[in-house]
């Protein structure tokens, strides 16, 4: 008997498809369960109008779908990001930012069918916007850096503080030549010059 299949049944067909069966196997599994009903001429008209109506409706989507791929095709974008003296951007470009400029532009683009690795350095890049299963759109994008400053090291951010006078003496102190310390002499007490026995005079009678 002829079945028509209201589901996808594994080994049998996809839903819509018109099967042979056994009739035992139509009548008391797939009638009873619901996945397919009797191919009838009145039921093979109502199937074959609700695939017209479908196959109009899936034509009009994908035709929507490339009418809107060749406008993206025609956009360009550009970032501009901050980034670190090594180039690296602080945070990165990818699909929100991407949807948030196409937005900006006039197009509703939900930012789960744009296709980008995230980007984190300056150059060219392409984001793929997938429209239809059958239809994608190619927007590309540059993104251009504006770097920090190299980091000061401390000690030149130090030097820098200081006062122009102190920086000045500090040079001039450095320029100058070393002065030599004259020696030292020990001067020898008077009394440990002299003998002892020299130091008394001798007891005149």
């Amino acid at each position: 008997m002829e079945i028509i299949l209201k589901e996808d049944v594994i080994g049998l067909g996809y839903k819509n498809d018109i099967v042979n069966v056994k009739a035992g196997y139509g009548r008391n599994y797939l009638i009873p369960t619901g996945k397919g009903v009797i191919a009838s001429e009145s039921a093979k008209k109502v199937l074959a109008e609700e695939l017209k109506q479908k196959a109009v409706k899936l034509a009009k989507i994908k035709a929507d779908a490339e009418a809107l791929a060749e406008k993206l095709n025609a956009v360009s974008l550009s970032f501009n990001a901050k980034a670190s003296s090594t180039g690296v951007i602080y945070g990165s470009i990818g699909s929100l930012q991407i949807a948030e400029e196409l937005q900006k532009l006039g197009f509703d683009i939900d930012r789960k069918i744009i296709a980008i690795k995230d980007v984190k350095a300056a150059g060219e890049y392409v984001a793929t916007v997938k429209l239809h299963k059958e239809v994608a759109a190619q927007v590309p994008f540059t993104v251009t850096v504006e770097m920090d400053k190299p980091e000061t090291p401390a000690e030149e951010a130090a030097v820098e503080k200081k006062p122009r006078k102190a920086r000045k003496e500090e040079a001039d102190a450095e320029e100058a030549p070393a002065v030599e310390e004259a020696p030292i002499v020990e001067e020898t007490p008077a009394e440990e010059a002299a003998p002892a026995e020299e130091a008394e005079a001798p007891a005149q009678e």
